[in-house]
């Protein structure tokens, strides 16, 4: 009696078993859950060859929906496990009529711990293994509590695998995403601190015109020819020492460094703190774009991952008719009713949409990445959605006129107001140049403390000392030239200013006017897109019931299954695009993104 022998690894063999059944647990096929392991082995080959090398009729049940799937039951070979193994590492099934003996084989030592099978069909004739060469195999942890997306679960060669490997998810909605953007998040953190930084050089500039306080004490010795004030040379030996407030004095001359100075050019004093009180205005309003950009990038990422699982689910469904038009071809063509190329172009297009999902599960990983950093999340904990789907919502009433809405950005938006207050900055710095020739340079100092010395290593006459400095000098840089190459620095700096608030400006018009027409069109879209999947489902209804009565043809069917996930998935992102749009034109008003109560538009 020949026997067939089929190696293929536990995960194989489970996607098997999803996609045609076990006796007495159909609700694998239905609620796929994963199998405890500590690790296991992900082989792309070994599943291929199943349907192909097994029986021509598993291929027939491969892509069936799970409500069609044919049970399968355990019962007793003649064959018994051989060398006395134990019967517990044993097990056997049946597929269509075919029984299949399971034997679990142990891993090797320090290899990445496995649990694969031996898969024998029982036939007339001797035994033939076919080995099976597996792709290079990935090790990846499996978790009891891995959750699945609702709605999204893939079938067929996905069966039993999570849209992402959430065993440790993170759940959010939209309003807890843009609550989570704060003065802890990295970008807006940085721009506050910038304000921060921005008051403490306001600080500084306002008391420029106060003294500085320096005390300690100075030695000095001189050894050698001295030059008298007579300007004869003399050689003496001497030494000076000083302490208290000021320091530095020797012979006749007074304190270097007076114990209170105070040193600053007067145009400093005055126009420094008007500058630093325009910058800090700036860093105030740049803040709070931060804000507004941070909350609206985390808007759009969110909608993007509903987006991608939301697609996924609409990929899903699209599978399962596809699905369930393949299995009635295949059943017509065994039946000699219809043709077998039929039923190979939809097998063809089945493993497209399994192609679609694929993407779709990369869509939502990149989805998941990308807010998470929008967040500050830990990129490698996927976030999964708590929104069930996406439906239109309004933030900004379209009820007042385009102009109407750029005049209110133009008086709102944090940016603008930011270029008017560097605009004012550089204007300040301007008049600071334009007068400082006009105002002098001041020095105060004063100095006490004890004061005393002698010639050789004699140290005495310590007495109380007493200096008082009034210096004010005024500068004209270079000839004057150095004047004038400042003021044109100055100006141009100015002139800089002005023309970017001028570029702010055409920006936020055009923000303002672009978001309010996408917002516009895309409502329509919507409107056209939904009555499409009306069309797209009557017309699967109807060839699918035509199909069924043998009237119709199988690619009427398919052409309409194309349709109608056309129809969703365009339907889908003219949401998601109007969405964003909303975002986007509140963010371009200058107001902060919020998260309002779904709306359905009058639909």
């Amino acid at each position: 009696m020949p026997r067939l022998m089929i190696t293929l690894d536990l995960m194989g063999l489970v996607g098997l078993m999803g996609l045609t059944g076990c006796a007495g647990n159909q609700y694998l096929t239905q609620n796929p859950t994963p199998t405890r392991l500590d690790h296991a082995v992900a082989t792309s080959a070994p599943v291929a060859p199943i349907s192909k090398t097994v029986d021509a009729g598993l291929a027939e049940s491969v892509p069936a929906v799970s409500e069609e799937v044919r049970p399968v039951n355990h019962q007793k070979v003649s064959v018994k496990p051989s060398g006395g193994e134990d019967p517990s590492r044993h097990g056997t099934l049946t597929i269509d009529g075919r029984q299949y003996e399971l034997k679990l084989v142990e891993s090797k030592p320090n290899e990445i711990a496995t649990a694969d099978l031996s898969l024998t069909a029982f036939e007339d004739g001797p035994v033939v293994n076919v080995p099976v060469e597996p792709a290079a195999p990935m090790a990846f942890p499996i978790d009891e509590d891995v959750q699945y997306f609702e709605g999204a679960i893939p079938q067929g060669d996905f069966a039993g695998q999570p849209m992402t490997s959430t065993s440790h998810s993170i759940d959010l909605n939209l309003p807890s995403a843009l609550a989570m953007v704060g003065g802890q998040h990295p970008v807006v953190g940085f721009a506050q601190w910038r304000v921060q930084e921005a008051y403490a050089q306001l600080a500084r500039a306002e008391v420029l015109w106060l003294p500085s306080i320096q005390a300690g004490f100075g030695f000095h010795r001189h050894d050698g020819n001295y030059q008298a004030s007579d300007g004869t040379i003399v050689d003496i030996n001497r030494n000076s020492f000083q302490y208290g407030l000021g320091t530095g004095a020797t012979g006749a001359g007074t304190t270097p460094r007076p114990g209170l100075v105070a040193q600053f050019h007067l145009a400093d004093a005055i126009f420094l703190p008007e500058i630093a009180e325009r910058t800090v205005s700036a860093r105030h309003h740049a803040a709070a774009a931060a804000m507004n950009e941070q909350l609206r990038s985390t808007a759009v990422a969110y909608t993007e991952l509903v987006n991608a699982y939301q697609d996924a689910s609409i990929l899903e469904s699209s599978r399962q008719r596809t699905a369930e038009l393949f299995k009635i071809t295949n059943d017509f063509a065994k039946a000699g009713e219809g043709l077998q190329a039929d039923a190979d172009r939809i097998n063809t297009e089945l493993a497209m949409v399994d192609n679609r999902m694929i993407a779709a599960r990369e869509r939502i990983a990149v989805a998941s990445a990308r807010l998470a950093q929008t967040l500050s999340l830990d990129g490698a904990t996927p976030i999964q959605p708590l929104d069930v789907t996406a439906v239109p919502i309004d933030l900004v009433s379209l009820e007042m006129d385009k102009a109407s809405l750029i005049s209110t950005g133009l008086n709102s938006r944090p940016e603008l107001k930011e270029s008017k207050s560097l605009v004012a900055a550089a204007c300040e710095a301007y008049r600071r140049e334009k007068y400082a020739p006009f105002v002098p340079s001041v020095l105060l100092g004063f100095s006490t403390g004890g004061f005393g010395g002698g010639l050789g290593n004699n140290l005495d006459n310590v007495d109380g000392r007493y200096d008082l400095d009034a210096v004010m000098t005024w500068e004209v840089r270079n000839l004057g030239f150095g004047e004038r190459a400042a003021r044109r620095e100055s100006s141009a700096r100015v002139q800089q200013a002005r023309f970017e608030k001028l570029r702010v400006m055409d920006q936020v018009a055009r923000e303002i006017s672009e978001a309010y027409s996408q917002i516009q069109f895309r409502r329509e879209q919507i409107v056209v897109t939904e009555r499409a999947i009306g069309s797209a489902e009557d017309s699967y209804n109807r060839n699918l019931e035509r199909i069924r009565d043998g009237q119709g043809l199988p690619l009427e069917v398919l052409q309409s299954v194309q349709a109608l996930e056309t129809a969703r998935r365009a339907y889908l992102q003219a949401i998601i695009d109007h969405n964003q749009a909303q975002f986007q034109l509140q963010w371009a008003l200058g107001w902060p993104v919020t998260a309002p109560a779904p709306t359905a538009m009058g639909m």
